[in-house]
């Protein structure tokens, strides 16, 4: 295992960090986001690029890399302020459960779409009443003329206006009560019975969040994505991936704040000297990176791993990486208002606001007790707690 990036990994970030450099935060992506329009301008340009797709298979169009790259991907674009949520849900989850999963008709309507970016798909999978616990998923599929009926909600689902469809998570009839054996859907959002109803949020985010209300919606067989009881692992190969590109989003966005804090303590100056001279503004600067870089570093642990196909070490360092980004990325934006001052609320920055967006990471798309109790029970063998 070796983080010693390729020259090919080296010009695909300065690649991504040039694109986005062109949009930036402040002039294009706080605008939109504080009127809730997607960053689509930026999307498309990436998708022709061929950054959205680069973990995907060449065959279809992608760059037949992995999750490494994906991730790097995310970082260089949130390094910049311009991170894009739907890499975290349309190429590194629902792609790659169809990459892994899908049937090859399957793989042929949707894989070169969310290659390219022409193609969306949001990720369904967390309802009202079932919170972090999974098994109590109530979204029910069952079967009738041959196709499938679903019925059910979720809640806090992300960028649904953008999506073509929407990969479901529900369990069948006949597992109905017990341990979750998800069924895995691809629901378009134009079906019949599909209803997303936007959700009043107090984040500034370029990407809505949705109530979805499934009544009694007729899908066809083929809208099944593997198995019908293929058990939890065929979710985690998608789960995995969403912890590696959130935690690649924190860390993005902590470069981000760093970058900007830097900057001031480096030109601002109050008593004769720059304010970066100060013990008080440098010390807590310096211990911010050092967070960030650590939390990296298992980040790149966790895409390795996966990508090796050690899907158990991946599990482990995905959630120790979603977890360290999360506080680190917190931080670094906290240290940011701190150093600017009074500035550091100001609009013009907005910072505040993006510290408004990075609290998203310590409860989505996992809580940090969740994952305490994961590294609780499966890295220490401490009794299960829940």
């Amino acid at each position: 295992m070796s983080f010693i990036e390729t020259d090919e990994q080296k010009q695909l970030r300065a690649a991504v960090a040039g694109l986005a450099a062109r949009y930036g935060y402040v002039d294009y992506v706080l605008p939109r986001a504080r009127r809730g329009e997607p960053l689509t301008e930026l999307w498309d340009e990436a998708g022709k690029a061929g950054f959205l797709g680069v973990n995907l298979p060449e065959e279809y169009g992608g760059g037949g890399a992995g999750i490494y790259e994906l991730s790097l991907v995310q970082e260089e674009l949130a390094a910049k302020g311009a991170g894009l949520l739907l890499v975290v849900v349309s190429p590194a989850i629902c792609g790659t459960i169809i990459g892994k999963y899908g049937t090859d008709a399957q793989k042929d309507a949707w894989l070169p779409g969310l290659a390219d970016g022409s193609r969306k798909m949001a990720f369904g999978i967390t309802e009202p009443d079932a919170g972090s616990n999974s098994h109590r998923i109530t979204t029910t599929a069952r079967r009738d003329d041959g196709g499938w009926v679903l019925g059910g909600s979720k809640v806090f689902i992300s960028g649904v206006d953008q999506a073509d469809a929407v990969l479901i998570v529900a369990r069948t009839e006949d597992h109905r009560t017990g341990r979750l054996k998800p069924a895995l859907f691809i629901v378009p959002t134009g079906a019949e019975g599909f209803t997303a109803r936007p959700m009043a949020m107090d984040i500034v985010e370029p990407d809505n969040q949705f109530t979805l209300f499934l009544d009694d919606v007729r899908l066809p067989a083929d809208a099944l994505v593997g198995a019908e009881d293929a058990a939890l692992m065929q979710l985690f190969a998608g789960l995995n991936p969403e912890r590696i590109l959130g935690a690649a989003m924190a860390v993005g966005m902590g470069r981000y704040a760093l970058d900007a804090a830097t900057a001031y303590a480096r030109e601002r100056a109050v008593w004769d000297a720059p304010i970066g001279a100060h013990q008080g503004i440098a010390h807590p600067l310096a211990q911010v990176k050092i967070e960030l870089e650590l939390a990296k570093l298992m980040m790149q642990k966790a895409a390795v791993l996966y990508d090796s196909g050690d899907d158990g070490g991946a599990a482990e360092a995905a959630n120790m990486a979603k977890y360290a980004a999360a506080e680190a990325s917190i931080k670094a934006l906290d240290q940011a208002i701190q150093t600017h001052g009074g500035g550091g609320l100001a609009a013009e920055h907005g910072l505040a606001a993006m510290l408004g967006a990075a609290r998203i990471a310590r409860v989505a798309p996992v809580s940090r007790e969740m994952i305490l109790n994961f590294v609780s029970q499966h890295s220490l063998g401490l009794p299960r707690s829940y």
